[in-house]
């Protein structure tokens, strides 16, 4: 198990907690660990459903650009493609319904996590966001567009703009929002009324929901990546990288 994450299972009910200072960005291995814990999780006999939350200040602000941007080569970045791709679908492919419980920022990959989670359950201090286009890339918006309208989509990934949890309950996609002491508990009550079904009927209903989407979330994101690695052989993607890292060292 990785340090920056810790796991619990009681009463037919898996939590995934995500501790990764200071802002929850994982690295490489990171996504990797993730994907590996949730898959493993959704395999067990006693889990019924899995709570994904995490600490700190905000659940999850995607990939460490620290990371990538010392990384001789592009080894970290075509790792943090995988890695994230890895982790979206074993969120949407976990055996078992998955429920977000989100607080504070959820940027980039957390869309990920989220878009492809079963239910999703916020604080109300909670946003939303893809900040791509102002780090030279592109991915995730399969993901948001399972969150927000389509001309709502365009405009944040344009602008790189954020909505509230309280304007996701409104579009239907944020399951309940509450405040921040009471999220876990409210993810809690959620995930025991699942808990409390027929373990195979759950099962065999998530697998027969994923098989009727529209859009196949996997390939879609992949089709995303191929324009993030474009950017970065132009050189869009490194500049805006290297210019996000030097913005934070100042």
């Amino acid at each position: 198990m990785a340090d920056f994450l810790r796991t619990r299972v009681s009463d037919g009910i898996a939590e995934v907690v995500v501790d990764r200072p200071p802002v929850n960005a994982l690295h490489v291995d990171g996504w990797f660990a993730l994907a590996d814990t949730l898959t493993a999780l959704g395999r067990r006999d006693d889990v019924r459903v899995v709570i994904l939350t995490a600490e700190g200040r905000g659940f999850n602000a995607g990939v460490d650009i620290k990371e990538m941007q010392a990384t001789p080569g592009f080894s970290a970045l075509l790792g943090a493609n995988r890695g994230c791709h890895a982790a979206f679908k074993a969120v949407y492919e976990c055996e078992v319904p998955v429920i977000a419980a989100v607080h504070g920022y959820c940027l980039g990959g957390g869309i990920g996590l989220v878009g492809n989670a079963d239910i999703i359950v916020a604080s109300d201090d909670a946003t939303f966001g893809l900040p791509e286009v102002d780090q030279g890339a592109l991915g995730a918006a399969t993901h948001l567009a399972r969150l927000v309208p389509q001309h709502k989509l365009r405009a944040m990934v344009y602008t790189a703009a954020t909505v509230t949890a309280a304007e996701l309950h409104a579009w239907g996609s944020v399951l309940h929002v509450v405040p921040r002491a009471s999220l876990l508990a409210r993810a809690r009550e959620v995930a025991a009324v699942i808990a409390a079904k027929r373990p195979n009927v759950i099962r065999r209903a998530k697998e027969s929901l994923n098989g009727i989407d529209p859009v196949d979330v996997n390939r879609s994101y992949r089709f995303e990546q191929g324009f993030t690695y474009e950017l970065n052989l132009a050189g869009d993607g490194d500049a805006a990288r290297d210019a996000f890292v030097h913005r934070k060292e100042a």
